[in-house]
């Protein structure tokens, strides 16, 4: 049986209806990388784990920006598209997936609810820390800068190299790290742009949107991590990870 990937949905209308979106891109990526997608729509945190249990990997995908309240700050000027039920269900799956040992890929927003999952804060801005607009929807299908990556980490061994392009769709960022998370890549300027656990649950999150990048092995690899990984039995992790970030 090929493995079972829950895909989170945006919350959104469509003339005048609710709906909950998933891009195509995100749809062929898993498939591509040999898993069967599932859309995972905002739900009842009650329902958290029931769904889990339908599902063999997690991906996190991108959207608006995670409530700072959730880190203890109040929104900045740039803060957008916060949305209250979907930060409380997707840290509730992050989780309960790390207790469960099911696998997670976040990508872009999904990297950054893994981190305020596991206790950690947020840039609300990297234009006003770094000076750099890190937000080239223009150039959201090229590779855009690069990204250091750290020798021996989960991320360089998915990805085969120590330096990779990017293309870079956010205006967020990690800022201080959720507990059990270490940086693993990094802008020039910087900026963390990669995130992993050492959890049995394998926890990896990207801040690019390697689902727009098909064809490039590095990115299709993350994709191929997460299927693969998500293939194989993992033990649970209940002693190793808290619910005091939720």
């Amino acid at each position: 049986m090929k493995p079972r990937i829950g895909v989170t949905t945006t919350p959104g209308t469509v003339d005048d209806h609710f709906v909950e979106r998933v891009d195509r891109s995100l749809v062929d990526a898993v498939l591509r990388a040999g898993g069967v997608p599932f859309g995972l729509p905002v739900l009842a945190l009650a329902d958290v784990e029931v769904a889990l249990l339908a599902l063999d990997g997690l991906l996190l995908t991108g959207g608006g920006d995670v409530d700072p309240t959730r880190y203890g700050e109040l929104p900045g000027p740039e803060v957008f598209g916060i949305d209250p039920g979907r930060d409380a269900f997707e840290v509730a799956l992050v989780l309960a997936a790390a207790r469960a040992g099911v696998p997670v890929l976040g990508i872009c927003r999904g990297c950054q609810v893994m981190n305020v999952a596991l206790g950690g804060s947020l840039i609300q801005h990297v234009p006003a820390v770094t000076g750099r607009d890190h937000y080239r929807k223009d150039l959201s299908l090229v590779t855009v800068h690069d990204v250091r990556v750290a020798p021996g980490s989960l991320l360089a061994g998915v990805v085969g190299a120590s330096s990779i392009g990017v293309n870079s769709l956010h205006h967020q960022a990690v800022d201080r790290l959720g507990n059990g998370l270490q940086a693993v890549a990094w802008s020039d300027d910087g900026v963390v742009e990669g995130v992993e656990t050492a959890f049995p649950a394998r926890l990896l999150g990207v801040q690019w949107h390697p689902e727009l990048l098909p064809g490039l092995p590095a990115h299709d690899r993350l994709l191929a991590w997460l299927v693969t990984e998500a293939g194989r039995p993992v033990a649970a992790t209940t002693d190793q990870v808290s619910d005091s970030a939720a």
